[in-house]
């Protein structure tokens, strides 16, 4: 089987860094709309036997753009492609990933369930919001990590010295403690309280960040409140106020401009799994991780050597 590359509507300039990397042309497809707004796919190319590979995040517009992947992934099955494999860097709904409430969904189940129904075989995504994911799925999931792309970038910036790396929340710690043991750095934790399903309050810090440089990092900057009140809560912990804000997806939406430029806030990165509209951030491209990965995947190897 040959490597066969597929690019929704969503962020066809990753999709064509990545065919770049793997040295293989992207494929042809229409992806449009018809009159009434469905969409409508069709890919211009024979898959028949083919490894085919479809690169589309789930960013805003999310409901437009997991039904492109849903129809591109049907008509690769209707094609008679040999395994058809799910590129998703960004995986939207995952933060409902649970029943916080009574009479709620589960959104990332419904959402995996999908993906299985129209042939989808495997899926490659970047720094899920919840890990428990891959276990909505009946088929393997092969998740990537952000942590070796920032750790190469804070050691190339020299924010390395005298710094702290801090998680979030409870929930990004074990990310955070694995960016912290690559660059040999202590380890803190913000206490986080949910207030409602979109606000959060930070109580206090949890580890020594006195007369230290913070690396926030998380997995998801939306609105970007979390972010602000988590500066402000290590600038009264002593911290120094040169925060380094890191974050694998650029959700970006209501006041989060506001909110990053935070006076105290030095510098903030993201990767491109969700394309960035705003200027004045910093960008690390995914394409040669997503590419490895793609590869190992093709060629049988092991995957989570690139984790």
């Amino acid at each position: 089987m040959e490597i066969r590359l597929f690019s929704g509507s969503a962020h066809p300039d990753l999709a064509r860094r990545v065919a770049e990397a793997l040295g293989v042309p992207l494929g042809k497809a229409l992806v449009d709309r018809f009159p009434d707004g469905e969409v409508r796919v069709r890919l211009l190319e024979s898959v028949r036997g083919e490894d085919v590979y479809l690169i589309q995040p789930t960013c805003p517009p999310v409901n437009d753009h997991l039904m492109e992947l849903l129809l591109l992934a049907d008509a690769a099955r209707r094609s008679s492609a040999g395994r058809i494999n799910a590129v998703i860097p960004y995986f939207g709904y995952a933060r409902q990933d649970k029943q916080t409430e009574g009479r709620e969904p589960i959104s990332a189940r419904l959402v995996a369930g999908l993906l299985e129904r129209v042939g989808v075989e495997r899926v490659i995504a970047i720094d899920l919001h919840a890990p428990q994911i891959q276990g909505f799925f009946d088929i393997p999931v092969d998740h990537l990590s952000a942590v070796r792309l920032f750790a190469r970038y804070l050691r190339e910036k020299g924010y390395v010295e005298n710094a702290v790396v801090v998680s979030p929340d409870a929930g990004r710690a074990e990310e955070a403690r694995r960016l912290a043991e690559r660059l040999g750095l202590p380890l803190a934790m913000l206490a986080k309280r949910r207030l409602g399903p979109r606000e959060t309050s930070v109580t206090y810090v949890i580890g020594d960040v006195e007369g230290k440089r913070p690396i926030l990092v998380d997995d998801i900057v939306s609105t970007g409140g979390t972010i602000r009140r988590g500066v402000e809560a290590l600038l009264q912990a002593g911290a120094l106020p040169e925060v380094v804000v890191m974050a694998t997806h650029a959700v970006l939406v209501g006041g989060a401009k506001e909110n990053l430029a935070h006076p105290a806030v030095r510098e903030v990165v993201f990767t491109d799994t969700i394309p960035l509209k705003d200027g004045g951030y910093t960008v690390l491209s995914t394409a040669e991780l997503l590419a490895q990965a793609i590869r190992h995947v093709h060629t049988n190897q092991s995957v989570s050597a690139l984790i």
